[in-house]
């Protein structure tokens, strides 16, 4: 097979590795795929990525948003945390790292996103961030990680924001037939939800909104459309930089390129009045070269 080594990539060379990326290929697949090298792939991510980062910083204010959901997603850089060597123990970007979200439930758009620990300072940045990007009142529904209520207590005053848990309670899947407990069938299925339990933490939330329906949605999205969080897979990446950048990306295209079948064909940014037309990769390969980092 003919790999390009050529660091300086044509337009529709960018698009075509871009569009294996955006959907869930890594990069030893994308390499296969399209003939690029895996270093120039990687170059191009480094390139891409930081853009996608300061687009969103920038373009990303002021929106009317009234309901958001919040969750955390686990993954692992470098190796998983009980192989990470002695030397990176306790030093950030090795083992567990946490994706924590922010989305508008009305119109899927992805407003806030940090990569860090699971813990208070990462659930604080997360909700600074929140709040900064929005000016409405908000209801925000989460999990019952305590840190939450932490965060918005310290960064909304009474009246600018809600808060509501939803407390879900599972247990181990009943074996499939012809399986035992112990069984891979039994061990990879999920969990059967015993019971769900809405709790009003802060101002007055309504409960009928107090949901994390469409944050569980989006953690499968995340992981079919970005290799570095499929399960049982080697696809990790391998420096903190290279997931954050990963995922700028994948954030990038999810609201300005990917249309929705729940929002009638559009994207989460026609739906929250950012843009009144979707993007395409090359819009993104320009919104890059605009903000002086893609070659």
């Amino acid at each position: 097979m003919y790999i390009v080594f050529m660091y300086k990539l044509s337009t529709e060379t960018k698009v075509h590795v871009l569009s294996c990326l955006t959907e869930g290929m890594s990069i030893r697949a994308t390499v296969r795929v399209t003939g690029v090298a895996k270093n120039t792939i990687r170059n191009l991510i480094r390139e891409i990525g930081p853009a996608c980062e300061r687009f969103h910083d920038v373009w990303v204010r002021h929106l009317m948003t009234e309901r958001v959901q919040c969750d955390e997603v686990w993954s692992f850089c470098y190796s998983k945390q009980k192989n990470v060597p002695e030397r990176f123990r306790g030093h950030s970007g090795y083992g567990s790292i946490w994706t924590w979200t922010a989305i508008d439930a009305d119109s899927k758009f992805m407003i806030s996103w940090v990569i860090g620990e699971r813990d208070q300072e990462a659930a604080d940045t997360l909700i600074r961030d929140l709040k900064a990007r929005t000016f409405m009142r908000i209801q925000i529904s989460t999990d019952g990680l305590p840190a939450y209520f932490d965060a918005i207590f310290k960064n909304f005053r009474y009246g600018e924001a809600d808060h509501g848990e939803v407390i879900k309670t599972y247990a181990n899947s009943k074996p499939p037939a012809g399986t035992t407990p112990k069984s891979a069938a039994s061990r990879y299925s999920p969990g059967r939800l015993l019971s769900a339990t809405k709790n009003p933490r802060f101002g007055m939330p309504v409960t009928k909104h107090i949901s994390t329906s469409y944050m569980e949605r989006w953690n499968l999205t995340l992981r079919m459309q970005n290799r570095r969080f499929t399960r049982l897979t080697n696809g990790h990446s391998k420096l903190i930089e290279m997931h954050r950048y990963s995922l700028a990306i994948t954030f990038f295209h999810y609201n300005f390129i990917r249309k929705h079948q729940s929002l009638g064909g559009k994207t989460p940014a026609m739906a929250a009045g950012i843009t009144q037309h979707p993007f395409s990769l090359r819009d993104l390969l320009f919104a890059a070269d605009q903000f002086g980092v893609a070659a």
